[in-house]
Order: structure tokens, then sequence, then C-alpha cells
């Protein structure tokens, strides 16, 4: 490719949604609303229907933005859908960019647009790219409370100001944009996770030594039924909470040594937390999701998604290229 053809897919990259659907198909029109309205239009939209037993599944089907919708057989959670999505996006689509979401997130008109200008105004390279999610009332949601990164230096401070936004360490699902070239290179995030982390563990392991922002002009309404954080009464997701975080803190090389302990040590004050509030109904949770941890790692996530044979396909073509 000669130099002004590669200026020219630099000023225009290929930017596929990837949103991850069960049983909301009410919000996901909405979604989908949202990303039908944007001002620049994403490429191409790859909606996961994790085996949703309502309409979902054809409602993306039906919608005129003319989404690529993947039925999964059987429901592998957020993680496991975002891994299939993703890899769709790569292998079927050739995505420069990710644009990732949740069915209960909805984008203002101008949130890929605000992305992509910091992308553009950024000195640096960037990695992953985060917008703001607020709640119904316009409120900061506390759910997607973007890590800010660890001592950033002044430097990268500046550039990130450059680019309108803040530096971060990792970054939530809801309106996450990451380059396609460095998930090609690093992998997809651990379908095992089924739900919590799975965005943790994966941004953290693109941001180890990648730059990532948070860009406050981007803006998505995240529809939650409750403005709050779920993890403060998780119940029987406990488990997963446990079972993800340690894993992502003992078991991958995403955070380096201080951060682990940074990490792991809020992570255990935010457990002891909700332990003291309902610890008869989290405690024997908590314990089982430790256990699972310490037993073993991960499954290959072309292991998870053995019941969809296409979408294993998919991800085991990328997750070979990453050398994983």
């Amino acid at each position: 490719m000669d130099s002004t053809a590669a200026r020219g897919q630099e000023s225009a990259p290929r930017v596929v949604a990837v949103v991850v659907t069960y049983n909301r198909e009410q919000l996901l029109e909405q979604c989908l609303d949202g990303l039908a309205a944007q001002e620049r239009r994403p490429d191409a939209v790859v909606v996961v229907d994790n085996a949703s037993s309502d309409g979902s599944g054809r409602v993306a089907d039906a919608h005129p933005l003319g989404a690529d919708v993947l039925h999964l057989r059987r429901n592998v959670g957020g993680a496991g859908g975002f891994a299939a999505g993703m890899a769709r996006a790569l292998v079927r689509h050739d995505a420069d960019w990710l644009w990732l979401m949740d069915d209960d997130t909805v984008p203002t008109p101008s949130a890929l647009a605000e992305l992509l200008r910091s992308i553009e105004a950024s000195p640096v390279r960037l990695s992953v790219l985060s917008s703001r999610a607020v709640w119904t009332d316009g409120r900061d949601h506390p759910m997607n409370t973007q890590r800010t990164r660890f001592r950033a230096s002044a430097g990268e401070k500046r550039d990130a100001a450059a680019a309108g936004g803040r530096p971060i360490r990792t970054a939530s699902y809801v309106s996450a944009l990451l380059r396609g070239e460095d998930v090609r290179r690093l992998g997809l995030p651990y379908a095992d996770y089924f739900i919590w982390s799975d965005d943790f563990e994966h941004t953290g392991r693109l941001l180890r030594r990648g730059r990532g922002l948070q860009v406050p002009a981007s803006v998505v309404e995240h529809r939650t039924v409750l403005f709050g954080d779920a993890q403060s009464n998780p119940g029987s997701r406990f488990y997963y909470d446990v079972r993800n975080r340690t894993w992502a803190l003992l078991r991958t090389t995403s955070f380096t040594p201080s951060e682990k302990v940074l990490y792991g040590g809020s992570t255990v004050l935010g457990w002891l937390r909700r332990l003291a509030r309902h610890r008869g109904e989290l405690t024997g949770v908590g314990a089982r999701g430790l256990l699972a941890a310490l037993r073993r790692g991960p499954r290959p996530s072309a292991a998870v998604l053995a019941t969809d044979p296409e979408a294993a396909a998919d991800v085991r073509r990328i997750e070979r290229a990453a050398g994983r």
C-alpha cells in the first residue's frame, strides 16, 4: 500500500460496533436506534444474541440498521458474547476499531464521532477509548467509573488533555472503542468469565503497554433499572465477582506487580464491605468463587463456545494468531 492510500485508510478507519444482548428486546431496540442515529455511523454492526428466550433475536434481525446477527445456541454471558462478537467483527468485517456495548447502552448521536476526534487529535497512538456513561437522569453512572492510570506521568496527562480526555488503565464495555490491531495481537477477552471483570482484564491487557483515554465529550446512556453499582448486593453473582477478579489478578500478566497489589487491596476491601452488609447471603458464594479461581484458570474461549462451531472457529482463529 502506498503512503497516500495508507493515510486515507488512517483518516477513515473501519469501525464495527459489537452489541451483546440477552432477553432485553426493548432496550436492544433503543440501542440499535442509537447506533442508527450516529453522526458518524459505524461501518458495520454485529449483534450477538445470547440464546434469548424473548424477542431480542427477532428485533436484531428486523431492525433497519441491517446488523450481522449471531444467534448463539446457549447463553455464554457477556464475556462469551463479546469474545464471539469481537472475533466475528475482526474475521468477517475486517474491523480497524471495535466499538463495544451492552444492549442497555444507548449512545448519544455524537458518541462515536467524539471518540474518533480524540484519536485524530491524540499526539500518541491509542489502544482503548471509553465514553462517559450517564444514567437516564444525566448523572454519571457509578457502574462505569473508569480506572485512572496509576502514576500517569505529566507527559501522559498532557497527551490525554490534548486529545480531550484523561488517561485510563482499564475500561468498561459500556461504550469502549478498541483498536483491532491490538486485539489481533493480544487476543480476545476470556469467554469463561461469563459475567463481570472480563472487560477489566481484557482492557487491562491492552493497556499494560498501550495508551487509553476516557473522552467526556462522548456520552452514552447506561439504562440500568436502578442507579448504582450492580455489585453492591450481587447475590449469587458474587461467585463470578470473586472468581473472575482473582483470575484477573493472579492468573494473567495484564497488570504489573504493583498494580496487582493496589487493585487486589481495593478489591478485597470492597468484598469485605459487601460481606459486612450481606454476610449470610454472600459468604458461601464468595468462598466457592475463590476456590474455583484457585483450582484452575479460565478455559480456552473456543472451548466455551464449542456448542456454536461457527463462533468457536472465529475465536480460535484470532486466539491462535495472538499465540494464545
